[in-house]
């Protein structure tokens, strides 16, 4: 048997030497998943491997920049990739090397690096380029590479010294300062949550007004109020006594339809996806974060296991450009006129070019059209089919005929004429894209008897207030470092998950982000001592710089030095004021002590925050996860610990006795986020989950609340296993009986019927 075995791993190893006799090329990509798709596409003369990443960076441990010798990087072999680069120089031995790492900016230095290490030629063409991984993408792009493209080379070199050195400057600063080895500064992060910061101070200062707005109640239809002699008449003008006014005005007036608009309009279609809108869109409506988005694009692209084969789906994920192909762009009007008629077929135009954008890219969108949800279901599953469904949908619709509307406005005015309440009605004519992606407002028809009179009775008003704000939540905050240019669009999911790992920013209400005191105190450290790095401005002209070396406008190492010789300055005075014991980060919190109600203040441990008495010493530690806002050197933190923590004494008591020494059961705060225990310990030991306030919909057993290993909250029910992520009432929905959820809406916990999709008051359920 054995010496069967031998023969058949020699015929093996015969066979494998003749195969790799065959071998002229050697393809190298970044993943091992994209080495498998891309080689079933070439010939027996081509073998594809994977560098698995990046395979040299900058030292992990030490500076690696020279400053003094022109900015000159010392670049290292990243721990761990010695066998890779090994194995990589033991592939191409007398072989023809093709780089075909990423498109953009970082995988064009990962080609740079890897033909540094195996010693090629950087003027030789051996760079290959694809948006799509398929059989005609990659075959053109091996018959016709190019050479490598050192201005986008020197521009990703650039932005990686211009984060070392504000990372590895400033961080041993913050460090110091609040004795908190977890935190740092980033060149990019640290903008990103400033406005973050900024958002949440205009919440806190908020002052709510109240306003009220008038209405007509018509046989359900709501016909807002709009004008007063001709002007707008905007509802948060409208006091108490400027309502009363027009009630006592309208008393006795006869009310009815005095004009009708009629027109015709067009709903012009979406533009393909970017990164960013992207983003926005699956964050938006799946949940999830933007890493996630990228993580699951990143594979459609790539390529999937399919009983078809290993195939990929969409094109490449981390562009800025709109543009698309003539051939991708005929075959969605062949497709669209095939399926559904030549009057589905759109006339895309190509946007113009950003001064910003990588053009050579393509939007993103699927690689065959003719992949649709429908035969997708048979090929992928799960999150894959989700995210892919939402790009082919976008696509498509972007390559589809506006949706033509007919508008009727009727205007309803007193016999003065000084009131006018206006309402729309929208009749779809022709869906057109809205076949495949739906607008927020869309048709709304119904008709009004223009010889019908409405009476004073149905007039009506609803008591409101201003809202503040909204927190940003990722999808929003996406488009908001878009609109400020600030980072590219592969590396927003990546500032995101930074400020999240750091805790400067925590999830609340499934997807709005609130930042900690932690991220206040160290965005206060960077605007006293490195105002330009949080700055907003000077981060998006930051990003013009590198646009403008890696379009070989301008020069890396005098971006470089003009950036330093600013930075030396701010970072000399910090480290003077360091060493000399001046550096003032001096906070009163609105916290009395309990002992002598003297305001305590805030101090840096190296457990991390906590308030101290400078009087009797009493201290109160601080959560990391805590919610507290910083304005002119004053820490607002009395309604966090008071809400969340329950440091009164009797307010964390639940009402229920321990069923282990009848002791009281109190709410208390963790690790791992609330929990109810035993007030008796540590003689007793007993502890459970919080319980949501209402029962499992599924079932209607007991739900906890339970929080995942990436801090965020969810809910589990004991019987039948259901989980969700928002909490379950004990409220149903007044239309369709189906269980509502809490949830907040601009900054009010509301109640919401997931299947109406629907917001209703908790005040007016509770009657």
């Amino acid at each position: 048997m054995a010496k069967k075995n031998n023969e058949k791993t020699k015929d093996k190893n015969k066979k494998n030497n003749s195969y790799n006799g065959n071998i002229k090329y050697v393809v190298i990509v970044e993943s091992p998943s994209k080495a498998k798709t891309i080689e079933k596409y070439l010939g027996k003369e081509y073998k594809v491997i994977a560098s698995k990443g990046h395979v040299r960076d900058l030292p992990e441990k030490e500076f690696g920049v020279d400053i003094e010798n022109n900015f000159e990087p010392e670049f290292q072999i990243i721990p761990n990739k010695e066998k890779v680069i090994k194995d990589i120089q033991k592939e191409t031995k007398d072989k023809k090397v093709l780089l075909a790492s990423d498109m953009d900016r970082e995988g064009e230095a990962i080609a740079w690096h890897i033909a540094q290490l195996l010693d090629l030629d950087p003027k030789e063409k051996n760079r290959i380029v694809f948006s799509e991984i398929t059989k005609n993408a990659i075959l053109n792009s091996v018959e016709n590479p190019r050479s490598l493209d050192l201005n986008k080379v020197d521009a990703q070199i650039a932005r990686r010294i211009l984060d070392r050195i504000v990372g590895y400057k400033i961080s041993p600063l913050v460090w110091e300062a609040l004795k908190n080895y977890n935190t740092s500064a980033g060149r990019v992060q640290s903008a990103a949550l400033k406005l973050i910061i900024d958002r949440e101070r205009k919440i806190f200062t908020f002052k709510p007004k109240k306003y009220f707005k008038i209405f007509l109640d018509h046989k359900g239809l709501i016909i807002p109020l709009t004008k007063e002699n001709g002007k707008t008449l905007k509802p948060e003008s409208v006091n108490e006594k400027k309502k009363n006014e027009i009630f006592e005005y309208l008393k006795d007036k006869k009310l009815k339809v005095t004009a009708i608009e009629e027109n015709e309009t067009f709903k012009s279609p979406p533009y393909p996806f970017i990164t960013s809108t992207m983003q926005q869109s699956a964050v938006s409506t799946f949940g999830w974060s933007s890493s996630k988005v990228m993580k699951i694009a990143q594979d459609l692209y790539e390529g999937i296991e399919t009983p078809e084969g290993r195939t990929a789906f969409i094109t490449y994920m981390r562009t800025d450009s709109t543009r698309i192909s003539e051939v991708a762009k005929r075959s969605a009007s062949e497709y669209l006129e095939k399926k559904f008629g030549k009057q589905y077929v759109g006339n895309y135009v190509n946007k113009g070019k950003k001064s910003n954008v990588q053009d050579a890219h393509e939007a993103i969108r699927p690689t065959d059209v003719a992949i649709n949800p429908e035969k997708a279901k048979k090929l992928i599953s799960g999150d894959h089919l989700k995210l892919y469904t939402l790009i082919w949908n976008r696509f498509m619709a972007s390559q589809s005929a506006p949706a033509k509307y007919q508008e009727k406005k009727y205007i309803i005015e007193d016999e003065t004429l000084k009131y006018s309440f206006e309402i729309t009605s929208k009749k779809c004519l022709f869906d057109g894209f809205e076949k495949f992606w739906k607008s927020s407002n869309g048709e709304n028809y119904f008709e009004l008897d223009t010889n019908e009179e409405i009476t004073f009775e149905e007039l009506k008003c609803e008591e409101k207030e201003t809202n503040p704000p909204n927190r940003y939540t990722e999808a929003t905050l996406i488009k908001e470092l878009e609109a400020k240019k600030i980072g590219r669009p592969s590396t927003y999911a990546t500032i995101i998950l930074t400020l999240l790992d750091r805790k400067y920013v925590v999830k609340i209400d499934k997807n709005s982000l609130r930042p900690t005191t932690t991220g206040f105190v160290v965005t206060d450290f960077l605007e006293k001592f490195f105002p330009d790095i949080v700055d907003v401005k000077f981060t998006a002209r930051m990003e013009k710089d590198l646009d403008q070396i890696e379009e070989g406008k301008n020069n890396s190492k005098k971006v470089l030095e003009d950036f330093y010789i600013e930075f030396e300055k701010f970072l000399e005075r910090a480290t003077k004021e360091i060493k000399n014991g001046e550096l003032e980060l001096n906070y009163e919190s609105d916290v009395p002590c309990k002992k002598c109600e003297k305001m305590m203040k805030l101090n840096f441990g190296r457990f991390g925050l906590y308030l101290s008495c400078e009087e009797c010493k009493e201290t109160l530690k601080i959560p990391l996860e805590s919610f507290g806002v910083t304005i002119n050197n004053k820490l607002y933190i009395k309604e966090f610990l008071e809400t969340s923590l329950k440091v009164n004494g009797e307010n964390n008591k639940i009402g229920e006795k321990c069923p282990m020494c009848d002791g009281d059961l109190i709410l208390k705060n963790g690790r791992y986020g609330e929990f109810i225990a035993c007030s008796n310990y540590p003689k007793c030991t007993f502890t459970k989950n919080v319980t949501a306030r209402g029962n499992c919909p599924n079932c209607g057993g007991v739900i906890e609340k339970l929080r995942s290993k990436k801090g965020r909250i969810y809910y589990k029910c004991t019987s039948c296993g259901e989980m969700y992520w928002d909490e379950p009432s004990e409220y149903k929905c007044p239309q369709c009986e189906s269980t509502l959820f809490y949830k907040v809406n601009k900054g009010k916990e509301k109640l919401y019927c997931e299947k109406d999709k629907k917001y209703f008051e908790l005040e007016k359920l509770k009657k």
